[in-house]
């Protein structure tokens, strides 16, 4: 594969959801810039957009599609990957994910916590707290709050056991949270809650391991175009209300614009940042 600029060059990356969407990008993005990915997924392959029988993006077992894994297709472009199937909400699972990368490539250089779900967005209507399901509730918890504690936990572990420090860097931590983690948005208050959550992870983790030159940031994605807001997209009076709060114009942004955000924060450049919350969100949160 042909580096950019080789900004992580040589450099061991675990993704956690990274068959689709945002994560997939991010994947790409790093392994153009010379990293080696351990992609960490449900299923190696990539959803549909939608479901094909109901022609909404709701059950996410339905909508796997036959299309290459993300591993294959850096493999293809002369990279190197490989995928390893495992629940983010199971510990056990997770430390054997870290575990099975060590075991291949010697150590953890980049953890990032991108596995995430918005359950809310798959209802017909957006929904209040009151009208909220516990299961909803537990489930988006699960995934976006405790799945991305066992990555930085158990990542953790490898970056202070396998790693000698160098100047200013031992270990990066990207972990993804949201716009919606720093302002809310209507009918998702489970989201809101996780990725809240996310964004006060990401900062209590910097704040302890910064003595062990440890790095972690935070993207916080605006709205994009990928099978998580599908059900969005069909919406007309939605998606103009969200494009009015876009100074930048465009109705959803590009996963690729946040990838880009996704190696900086992982790389030299960010060697005298961490514990931020990245806004990546073409001026929404302006509005």
């Amino acid at each position: 594969m042909t580096s950019t600029t080789g900004r992580l060059q040589g450099r061991i990356a675990v993704v956690t959801g990274s068959s689709s969407g945002l994560g997939q990008a991010i994947c790409l993005a790093f392994a153009s810039e010379g990293a080696t990915i351990f992609c960490i997924d449900l299923y190696p392959n990539p959803r549909n957009p939608i479901n094909p029988t109901t022609l909404r993006a709701d059950d996410f077992h339905n909508r796997v599609s036959h299309q290459p894994g993300t591993h294959e297709r850096i493999r293809q472009m002369g990279g190197e990957a490989m995928y390893h199937k495992a629940d983010i909400t199971k510990a056990r699972e997770v430390e054997l994910a870290i575990r099975a990368c060590v075991q291949r490539y010697k150590r953890v250089d980049i953890m990032v916590n991108n596995a995430g779900v918005s359950v809310e967005s798959t209802h017909v209507r957006p929904l209040r707290c009151h009208e909220t399901s516990e299961e909803d509730y537990d489930k988006t918890m699960a995934i976006n709050t405790k799945g991305m504690f066992l990555g930085c936990k158990y990542a953790l572990k490898q970056m202070l056991d396998g790693q000698e420090k160098v100047y200013r860097s031992r270990g990066w931590i990207v972990n993804t949270a949201s716009v919606q983690g720093l302002v809310p948005y209507y009918g998702t208050p489970s989201y809101c809650a996780s990725k809240g959550a996310a964004v006060m992870l990401t900062k209590q983790i910097a704040l302890d391991y910064a003595k062990d030159l440890i790095h972690c940031n935070a993207l916080c994605p605006g709205f994009l175009e990928t099978s998580m807001t599908q059900n969005l997209q069909g919406q007309t009076e939605v998606l103009e209300e969200i494009q009015r709060k876009h100074p930048f114009g465009g109705v959803l942004g590009s996963v690729v614009d946040v990838a880009r955000a996704a190696v900086f924060l992982a790389s030299d450049d960010a060697a005298w940042i961490t514990g931020v919350p990245l806004p990546v969100d073409g001026a929404y949160m302006l509005r």
